[in-house]
């Protein structure tokens, strides 16, 4: 395969933009029904001498899908139009060009957006064989799946996925830490507040990092299979998840870890070297290295309850427009550029993780590998667009909680202000 280039979800949530969006889907256009569930328009399957795919504008990611695209023209005879465009921007482009007939027929989006999208009409469910879905990681096919209109469908073809860990110095952490209670000790042993010096830091407020010591005692976040959520159960304030509260408030306090840590205070001391772990995920690899060296390290999130800690996972998935009128073809694209050769060469030059599950355990990268690992436990972001509601009541619980506050009221408290938010903002199913 040619290459002419050598050969990080962030998990963004751009809820501000697509809020606004959600309950006005844009007319959609006459299709037809194949019974498989998905809407394919009569021009379809005709092989078409061009197809055109947004990408993100970042330098990597498009060296790299702009080699593909030429790899997918040689071998199908298929032009691709390689157009860059921020993830940031391409839903809003999308809702007005679509109609227009001046949209993509691929796009890019974060996995926990599908909801989002498939209520404003923008992607087309794809009909994904099971040759072409068995070389995706468990977690990776099940963030794409969705269910709308009692139908479960695929609606998007995972290239990029991404959970998180803990980084730590290795001048100050001997071994890395492999149960919590190895991860509170070195807090205890190596914190000195007054100096600003700590064991391990980590911001209160983020649920998306907390979510382990909820889930590994039986808390979650909505009921239901990943992509069919029942978002009238809300499992945040159950005994487990006020287990796992108790536990993560043990974390902070008097010669502990401030309860006003924040980003930069986490990022700024790690490295400049005066914290020995921090929570955080693959796109931090780069600027992590750049100021410690071969002093990093990092090692899956610590055993929670006994078991594996069960981190959230992001996935980046390539979508086919509901406005495109070759879907099939559009959707032979996003497989093609998602095997597994092209996700090593994807990696390589792009430095994302493969959600080809060959790819993924061919890393040889220590750092990168140890994120594979985690992988395996990772559970999917809620992409049904009731999870917009959720941050915020959680977040806030979880700052409560870290300042002392009793549980289980937080907890219930947070609860409640979910469900008055699902319903004042008509997105209950």
């Amino acid at each position: 395969m040619k290459r002419k280039g050598s050969g990080v979800l962030s998990l963004v949530s751009f809820l501000a933009i697509f809020l606004l969006l959600i309950g006005c889907a844009p007319d959609r256009p006459e299709s037809t029904d194949d019974g498989s569930g998905s809407n394919t328009s009569e021009e379809s399957s005709e092989k078409p001498s061009e197809l055109t795919i947004w990408a993100n504008d970042e330098d990597k990611h498009l060296e790299a899908i702009e080699n593909m695209a030429v790899d997918f023209e040689e071998q199908e005879g298929i032009k691709v139009n390689v157009v860059a465009k921020s993830m940031l921007d391409q839903l809003q482009e999308l809702s007005l060009a679509g109609p227009e007939g001046n949209g993509p027929d691929v796009f890019l989006q974060a996995h926990d957006q599908i909801g989002n999208i498939v209520a404003q009409g923008l992607a087309a469910p794809l009909d994904l064989t099971e040759e072409e879905v068995m070389g995706y990681s468990d977690a990776a096919r099940n963030a794409v799946t969705y269910q709308y209109d009692n139908e479960t469908n695929y609606y998007g073809v995972p290239y990029a996925i991404e959970t998180y860990g803990i980084f730590y110095n290795k001048d100050i952490v001997d071994n890395a830490p492999e149960t919590i209670d190895d991860l509170k000790t070195l807090l205890e042993e190596k914190t000195n507040a007054d100096e600003d010096q700590f064991g391990f830091l980590m911001k209160p407020n983020d649920l998306y990092f907390a979510y382990p010591f909820i889930k590994n005692y039986g808390g979650y976040i909505f009921g239901g299979e990943t992509g069919e959520y029942d978002t009238s159960d809300i499992g945040l304030n159950n005994e487990g998840a006020v287990e796992g509260g108790k536990l993560f408030s043990t974390l902070f306090g008097k010669g502990l870890i401030p309860t006003s840590t924040t980003v930069d205070v986490v990022d700024g001391l790690f490295t400049a070297g005066q914290v020995g772990a921090v929570i955080n995920g693959p796109w931090s690899i780069e600027g992590y290295k750049e100021q410690l060296g071969d002093s990093l390290g990092f090692a899956p999130f610590p055993q929670i309850n006994d078991k594996p800690s069960s981190t959230l996972v992001g996935v980046k998935t390539w979508l086919v427009s509901y406005y495109s009128e070759h879907k099939d073809w559009a959707k032979e694209l996003a497989v093609f550029i998602t095997n597994e050769e092209n996700q090593k060469y994807y990696f390589d030059t792009a430095g994302e993780l493969p959600t080809n599950t060959n790819a993924l355990e061919a890393i040889e990268d220590p750092i990168y590998s140890s994120f594979a690992e985690q992988i395996q436990y990772g559970v999917p972001m809620p992409s049904t667009p009731q999870m917009s509601q959720v941050w915020e009541p959680a977040n806030n619980a979880l700052q409560f909680i870290a300042e002392g506050k009793a549980v289980q009221s937080v907890l219930d408290e947070a609860v409640e202000q979910i469900e008055t938010n699902i319903q004042a903002s008509g997105s209950t199913e």
